[in-house]
């Protein structure tokens, strides 16, 4: 009886350990929830398309910005980069360039931005939220300028396949859900079973000890800004690719509910402690939201009432678990 108490308690205190795990349950609630509200059409295979289908878009924006929060940053000019990125892409191949060139420039400004960031947050001790809400202006005015005042057209002979059709099983999936799980694969493998991965982990967990250690912070939070920009880059493209026009509002916002889905799945605004699953379990939720209270007949303007609360529930609940957990001892 003894040792089955301390398996219970043992339990306990890794699931509370793991604010993830709570993310997860509060999104099968949702998705129950809306499922019934909404008369069993949550869960069709159109719908579920529908929602698998513009997850990546977000998804990899949440991806980046996890990971960057996770070294301690914040960077609010993703929004900005979502669309900058796409409108590069969109004039060069305007002009003719090839596809796969005008993509490694688009990718490559991307990075630029991401690099500028980190160099002028390190550099001059300027709080990453300062650097990244001025660069947020910068790009998204550099979206308008580069475009013309007028969104170039796409060439027809894009392979737009690679990223918007529809494959698996009823055709539930699109291609950029697939580049979404291979960049949520690849991203884990690198925070959990590399040096790099544990040195963004020191590197937010507790500044002066990363340094004491030898951990080249500096270019570990570079890394992660140019990582962050990419991601939210790439994630442009695949908008643009699936809207076919590069329209310069695109992403507006974003940045916001890229924050709040890393809170909310687990990702400490300290730094230092959270998962990439965690941030994509943040996703999923915005995007279960979003789509259950269109399907609920509830107004829209919720929507972001609900992301606000879950924002703030998500830092409360994780807190209070945090302290019960340390509260929990288990015998030797």
């Amino acid at each position: 009886m003894k040792k089955d108490r301390q398996k219970v308690k043992r339990l306990l205190k890794i699931y509370m350990e793991k604010p993830e795990l709570a993310a997860l349950v509060l999104l099968v609630l949702l998705i129950a929830v809306f499922q019934i509200q909404s008369d069993g059409i949550f869960l069709n295979a159109n719908n579920l398309r529908g929602i698998l289908g513009i997850l990546p878009e977000i998804g990899l924006m949440v991806v980046g910005v996890t990971i960057l929060m996770i070294c301690g940053e914040f960077d609010l000019s993703v929004g900005s980069v979502f669309a900058l990125m796409p409108m590069v892409m969109a004039v060069l191949l305007a002009d003719g360039l090839p596809f796969i060139f005008a993509f490694l420039i688009g990718t490559a400004v991307a990075a630029m931005i991401g690099f500028i960031n980190g160099y002028l947050t390190i550099k001059f001790s300027i709080p990453s939220f300062i650097t990244t809400l001025g660069m947020l202006f910068i790009a998204r005015s550099l979206t308008i300028v580069v475009s013309g005042g007028f969104p170039p057209l796409l060439p027809n002979e894009l392979p737009t396949w690679l990223f918007t059709a529809f494959v698996g099983p009823g055709d539930i999936f699109r291609m950029s859900f697939l580049w979404f799980a291979a960049v949520v694969i690849l991203m884990s493998l690198l925070m959990n079973r590399t040096n790099f991965g544990n040195w963004v982990r020191a590197t937010g967990g507790f500044l002066p000890a990363a340094q004491a250690m030898g951990i080249p912070t500096a270019r570990v939070k570079i890394a992660c800004f140019m990582l962050c920009s990419m991601l939210a880059g790439f994630a442009g493209m695949i908008q643009v690719l699936r809207l076919g026009s590069p329209l310069p509002s695109i992403g507006e916002g974003w940045e916001l509910q890229a924050v709040a889905a890393a809170v909310i799945g687990g990702t400490a605004l300290a730094g230092g402690v959270g998962t990439i699953i965690g941030g994509v379990i943040g996703a999923v939720l915005i995007r279960v939201i979003d789509n259950g209270l269109v399907l609920s007949q509830v107004d829209a303007n919720w929507f972001k009432f609900a992301i606000g609360f879950l924002t703030i529930f998500a830092v409360v609940a994780n807190a209070w678990l945090g302290k019960r957990a340390k509260a929990i001892k288990l015998e030797t």
